[in-house]
């Protein structure tokens, strides 16, 4: 199992909120998906991606839970990908700054996912999240590239 996971930042131009969404494939196959608007105003993109990435790994240990519920194992740490390096560097590092107190909830609960080894999270270059897909205005181009990863086709009969 794999999730990848991103923001916009700021995307909703009336409210500034910005959007989370992931995407978790077991396989090949593409299992779970989220878009929605984050509830408050992000200060920062990498406050909008932790945010997204703590969303991603919450959705992510319910579906390993899931799996467990159906005897099914999956003993290793599951990689959750995510291209923003200031949001990676935030969930490696151990001490707690006041400039990201605002979102210590969710830093905490991705650091205790990351020590139970349930969750791993993997740096992904931009061009092969997948996820943005799910949270950027892309060309005609790159969205069909990515729509493919997702495994989703365009019914031929529109």
């Amino acid at each position: 199992m794999r999730t990848y996971s991103d923001a916009d930042w700021a995307g909703d131009h009336a409210s500034r909120k910005s959007t989370s969404g992931f995407c978790t494939f077991l396989g090949d196959t593409l299992v779970s998906w989220s878009v929605k608007r984050q509830s408050t105003v992000a200060r920062s993109s990498t406050e909008a991606e932790y945010r997204a990435l703590a969303a991603a790994a919450a959705d992510t240990i319910w579906l390993k839970r899931l799996l467990a519920d159906f005897q099914i194992k999956h003993d290793t740490p599951i990689d959750l990908f995510c291209d923003n390096t200031s949001a990676i560097a935030l969930v490696n590092n151990p001490i707690f700054h006041a400039r990201t107190k605002h979102i210590e909830i969710d830093h905490r609960f991705v650091r205790d996912q990351i020590q139970q080894n349930l969750i791993n999270i993997v740096p992904i270059c931009t061009t092969d999240q997948i996820a943005h897909i799910l949270t950027k205005p892309l060309s005609n181009t790159r969205f069909q590239l990515l729509r493919s990863k997702l495994t989703v086709t365009q019914d031929p009969s529109i």
